[in-house]
């Protein structure tokens, strides 16, 4: 498909490069372009307006070029404003170009308002709506990859409609959520960001350090993410159609044995054994060991592919309209977008509509309200659904079809292994989710007097989902039982009520100061509806009519309540935007907590020192900015479930005499004098421009401490309980961000630039209340989840049998280090492998146009991280009774280290855990994009007023050694367990990895 599929693109690309304009009686134009102090700039591109051609000036500021007489010059150079002059009868034309100081002006949303760029004092990373209109993404959060500084975005397989794990500066808590709190103009969200569509958001601006999320109080504990999405502006209506659509394809498959291959595995089984002869395989032994059809699949030499027959080629495409525009008094952003991701599993998809209504009205000069209002509608197929795993270990000489083509339920004579075909049977399985969103952020402004104003902002926020699940008979998991299905509900009704109050005071303009106070409720209801039944009547009801079932095998309700109290002063001070100070202030009073402990006070204060208004810096000729920036302040933290200081009752069921009965007994046990978590960050940062904004960034370093953590605290069994939730330990994260974006290339015709970053994060348990936890896997000094296990060094040869047996083990068994050396291995032998935490992660985005032509590639690697695949420990059995991983196992004439010898008296083999652990190390090609721009001429002349047509490939490539040598698919991993997959674990509920190639257009009108 890839070999079809982008020369025909590259052939529709050229016949696009067909127009030179004419405007008439060319002039000879030539002149010199110098700064404000009269400095020649070399480079500069001079343009002759709305087509490609062009030249630079030299290294004396000089160009010429031949123009139309009524043409319009553009001259440019980065760091400078670009001016633009019609050419007429001129043949001189000398320009001065002024300084452009928009990067250091920019405005940058900081929570409750914004700051100049320049007065920043908190550590802040942005990613704007060109990188996120880079490569097709269902989620916003995906975005954040290798994009923003100290943002750790995981998003392992390609299952349709699954949500990306982000972490900001690595994990703080045990068990309290590491999740960071995503505000969506302005209002805090409860429900997730999936439903937002990614093509309405105009920024994601990340705060990281205590001094920027101290404002959100126990909610920013673990970082902030403010998203502001596109809004209007005044003047012509703009129409805009942003359209792609796209083909995906797995990027490979995890290999298993085929047919002669299993032969081969399932006799070595038995020569083990003694049960089959040693030599060549010989018809006699064969018509022992195996059943007929294994026979005549034997003799045909047949390969049942069943994980090929499960997948398929998959699709992706997004279609949105959006108009903008308004007058001086009101504007408008209106969009409708469709988005579907069919996936390459088949039975998995993604659909979802979006509406979205921005609106800003001026009453009048002092009164100003406005709306953004989201409406989301999604299904989702296959979210619990994903029959890879079990066709991974179906017999590959099984026949799945009779010569009718009918399918055989059962395709050998094994009844615990089931055709995988069936699964995909029209009817045979249904998971589908359906989700309904509707957010507001509803906000009015009044400029009470100069300087003061007070801002209302109100945000309801409903989701309600219902997920409905019907399982067959003639399935795997039913295996001609009576049909279930199931229906859960759940409605949530999240809102926020802010007031705040801004106070901006100017003395003698040096002394200026702004101070903003908030008060803030948020509260939150959420209630769940389940239940499950037996013996479905007809298959085609599926899930919605439970009440025919012959059996409710549970139904239960629930109620989840929490509010949020919050108060907020913060104060900034600068004296002639040379020395700042940021001070923040926030209490929280949290219904998680009980009556001791319920309200949390959370302080931080930043300085920043602008050097280059300094006189020894200010007169640098290669010196734009150079800023230093430290902060300190304590976060709290309260995500945990509701409840948890309470004693909860349980529904016991017990014998009253012979008549069945029921009661409540205690179920957990309350601790009324639960704490808040809490994390306090130093921060140490410099942000930097130089050469006219040719190389611009920042660099971080912090250490964040936390304390009173949340956790479980086991309890002996003899209590009756198994814990309760209380305050332990300390941990510690230490880091070091870079973000680099440079201009490598500006000329006219031809630029090239790079955005680069790269993360180092230390993750450290400093304390725990009993030392080392070995049961919950945690230990002082390493990171908060590691592997600890057995480490495999090798098989058991022929020359080492005494050796082996004298730790119990055998030729052609697994050999694990002993890691006391005690002449034994038991639990002792032990030892912490490694973890899913990675040494540093880097992303670089290069960026390159020529004339109408621009072409983007991003690349983003995670080092230095463990991995655990279970595809190597659940899939690598050695019976012979299911298929199994394609390894290079241990035979007498194949005397390697890397697996263990099949044995049909082992199912498992000893110490088969410490097959799993892989280093996960990887690079990934994320997106490679092709583009072209019209000219304004060719776009006006077809009613537009801008036209681009692009193309795009994503993950195109996977550089890793868990692919090329371990025969992996995608080391990508979630950092915590997450969607049905253990922390830093690869299993059979992630979709395989996927390549996909768009064709795409943006046309404004």
């Amino acid at each position: 498909m890839q070999n079809r599929f982008y020369p025909r693109i590259a052939f529709m690309l050229l016949l696009l490069v067909w127009y030179v304009p004419t405007f008439g009686q060319n002039v000879q134009v030539s002149g010199t372009i110098t700064d404000e102090g009269g400095l020649p700039i070399p480079g500069a591109a001079v343009l002759i307006k709305g087509t490609s051609t062009g030249t630079a000036a030299d290294i004396d500021g000089k160009y010429q070029l031949s123009a139309p007489s009524g043409s319009t010059l553009q001259f440019s150079f980065i760091g400078y404003l670009p001016e633009e002059v019609q050419v007429g009868n001129q043949s001189t034309i000398n320009i001065t170009l002024e300084q452009d100081l928009s990067d250091l002006e920019e405005v940058v949303v900081v929570g409750y308002g914004t700051v100049k760029k320049s007065q920043l004092t908190g550590a802040i990373s942005s990613v704007g709506a060109k990188e996120i209109a880079e490569q097709p993404i269902t989620d916003a959060r995906q975005a954040l990859q290798g994009r923003s500084s100290g943002v750790d975005v995981t998003s392992p397989g390609s299952k349709p409609g699954a949500a990306p794990q982000v972490r900001i500066r690595g994990r703080r808590s045990f068990n309290a959520s590491n999740d960071p709190l995503f505000v969506v103009d302005g209002i805090p969200i409860a429900g997730g960001i999936n439903d937002i569509n990614p093509n309405d958001i105009t920024s994601m601006e990340v705060l990281k350090d205590a001094s920027a999320t101290a404002i959100y109080g126990s909610r920013g504990a673990n970082g902030v993410v403010l998203v502001t999405t596109k809004r209007g502006t005044a003047g012509k209506t703009v129409v805009s159609v942003d359209s792609y659509y796209g083909v995906n394809q797995s990027l490979g498959t995890i290999e298993v044995f085929d047919g002669p291959a299993f032969a081969a595995y399932k006799r070595e089984s038995r020569r083990a054994t003694g049960n089959y002869p040693e030599g060549p395989a010989t018809q006699e032994a064969d018509e022992a060991l195996f059943e007929p059809v294994e026979l005549e699949g034997i003799a045909q030499g047949r390969t049942t592919d069943y994980i090929g027959a499960l997948l398929r080629t998959g699709s992706i495409q997004s279609h949105q309209v959006g108009v903008s525009g308004g007058s001086e008094k009101t504007q408008f952003f209106v969009s409708g977008n469709y988005f579907q991701d069919k996936g390459v599993v088949k039975n998995q998809d993604f659909t979802r509509y979006n509406f979205r209504a921005n609106i800003d009205h001026k009453i009048n000069d002092k009164i100003k309200i406005g709306t953004s209002t989201l409406v989301s509608y999604s299904e989702r197929n296959g979210e619990n659904f994903n029959p890879i795993g079990g066709a991974m270990q179906e017999n590959p000489l099984g026949k799945p079809y009779d010569d009718e083509g009918n399918l055989i339920f059962l395709p050998t004579s094994d009844g615990l292994r089931t055709n995988p075909l069936a699964e995909i049977v029209p009817g045979a399985n249904m998971d589908l989710t359906k989700r309904y969103r509707i957010f507001n952020s509803i906000f009015g402004e009044w400029q009470i007097s100069k300087g003061l104003s007070y801002r209302v902002n109100f945000g309801p926020d409903i989701t309600i989902d219902r997920n409905g699940r019907f399982t067959g008979s003639m399935t795997n998991s039913r295996r001609g039982g009576s049909p279930t299905g199931s229906i859960s509900e759940n409605f949530r009704f999240n809102y926020t009520l802010e007031n705040i109050i801004s106070y901006t005071k100017s003395l003698n303009d040096i002394h200026n100061f702004k101070f903003t106070g908030l008060q803030s409720i948020q509260n939150d209801n959420y209630e769940e509806t389940d239940i499950a039944v037996l013996g479905i009547p007809a298959a085609s009801q599926l899930f919605h009519r439970l009440g025919d079932a012959s059996q409710i095998t549970s139904a239960n309700t629930n109620l989840t309540e929490w509010t949020l109290l919050s108060f907020m002063g913060r104060l900034n001070y600068d004296f002639k935007g040379k020395y700042l100070l940021t001070a923040t202030l926030r209490a929280d009073g949290s219904s998680r907590f009980g009556e001791n402990n319920k309200f949390g006070y959370f302080p931080s204060v930043a300085l920043g020192w602008n050097l280059t208004d300094e006189p020894f810096i200010g007169t640098s000729d290669f010196i734009d900015q150079i800023k230093l920036r430290t902060s300190y302040g304590a976060i709290g933290n309260q995500a945990i479930d509701p409840y948890q200081t309470q004693p909860l009752l349980d529904r016991t069921s017990y014998a009253f005499g012979n008549s069945p009965a029921y009661g409540y007994g205690p179920n957990t046990i309350g601790n009324p004098n639960l704490r808040w978590e809490t994390s306090s960050t130093f921060n140490l940062g410099a942000d930097f421009s130089f050469f006219a904004g040719r190389i611009i960034g920042s660099l971080e370093y912090y250490i964040t401490t936390t304390e009173d953590l949340l956790a479980p605290q086991p309890l002996p069994n003899s209590t009756g309980f198994g814990g309760f939730t209380t305050n332990i330990g300390k941990t510690r994260n230490r880091g070091i961000e870079l973000t680099l974006s440079s201009v490598n290339i500006d000329k006219t015709n031809f630029s090239w630039s790079t955005d680069f970053i790269f993360n180092r994060n230390r993750e450290e348990i400093l304390e725990l209340p009993n030392g080392d936890d070995i049961s919950a896997g945690r230990f002082v000094g390493e990171a908060l989840t590691v592997f600890y296990d057995y480490k495999k060094i090798g098989i058991w040869q022929s020359d080492q049998e005494d050796e082996a047996n004298a730790y119990g083990d055998n030729v052609g068994e697994i050999r694990v280090e002993d890691f006391n050396n005690d002449g034994k291995i038991n639990a002792d032998d032990r030892q912490i492998l490694g973890s899913a935490v990675p040494d540093f992660v880097l992303g670089m985005t290069n960026r390159f146009n020529y004339k109408n032509f621009d072409l983007s590639f991003f690349i983003y690697g995670r080092f230095g991280a463990m991995i655990r695949s279970r595809f190597h420990d659940s899939f690598n059995s050695l019976f012979g009774r299911y298929n199994n991983l394609a390894v290079n196992y241990w035979t007498p004439e194949n005397p390697t280290n890397d697996y263990p010898r099949p044995n049909q008296n082992q199912e498992s083999p000893k110490y088969a855990s410490s097959m799993s652990y892989f280093d996960g190390t990887f690079i990934k090609v994320r997106n490679i994009n092709i583009g072209y721009n019209f000219s304004d001429e060719i776009a006006s002349k077809i009613g537009m007023s801008s036209l681009r047509i692009y193309s795009s490939i994503q993950q195109p490539f996977i550089f890793s050694e868990y692919r090329t040598k371990h025969k992996g698919i995608d080391p990508e991993v979630f950092i915590d367990g997450d969607q049905g997959t253990g922390g830093g674990e690869v299993n059979e509920n992630i979709s395989p990895a996927i390549t996909s190639f768009t064709l795409g257009i943006n046309a404004k009108f």
